[in-house]
């Protein structure tokens, strides 16, 4: 099986969702920003503070073309990854690109933002980022999700989004 890719916004479900899928679809999760964190032994925020940006954006960029040379992953990607087009071209080829599209004020208000080194600025500077975002992840997406209700209903929307994408491509191909 392809992988399944799920990239938007910093706490717009990727984690929570892909571990629910995981468990559906019995697939391994990777979640970049988890597996740069153990490899760096420290946390993104960390990174970024003490190596700045551009150095994480390259560890991100080394670790999004590995796990693309894998297959059967569910991934969770950290939100500024599909900016980089050589970290989401490699994901994009071996998988399925899902784009969790909560709302930004939402997720400013509703998530813990603590620890996150592009929210410390504050929610419309969050809300901006998004905006400048939202093209971005809408180029790359194979399938955009808008039920945020619950997690079990979000994961519930990517699976069958999955399962459409992966039944249109076998169709294709055959």
């Amino acid at each position: 099986m392809k992988n399944v890719v799920l990239i938007g916004m910093m706490g717009s479900g990727k984690t929570t969702v892909g571990k629910l899928l995981a468990q559906r679809l019995q697939k391994q999760l990777v979640d970049t920003d988890a597996l740069i964190e153990a490899r760096e032994g420290c946390t993104v925020q960390e990174l970024f503070e003490t190596q700045g940006e551009p150095y994480f954006r390259s560890v991100e960029l080394g670790v999004a073309q590995a796990l693309s040379l894998r297959s059967d992953l569910i991934i969770a990607c950290g939100g500024g990854l599909p900016m980089q087009e050589g970290a989401m071209k490699p994901l994009k080829e071996s998988g399925i690109v899902i784009w969790l599209d909560r709302d930004p004020g939402e997720i400013f208000d509703t998530e813990d933002m603590t620890g996150r080194p592009l929210a410390k600025d504050g929610r419309e500077a969050f809300i901006a980022l998004a905006e400048q975002r939202r093209v971005v992840y809408e180029g790359w997406a194979d399938a955009t999700i808008h039920d945020f209700t619950s997690p079990i209903s979000t994961t519930a929307r990517v699976k069958e989004a999955v399962e459409t994408i992966a039944s249109w491509e076998e169709k294709k191909e055959g």
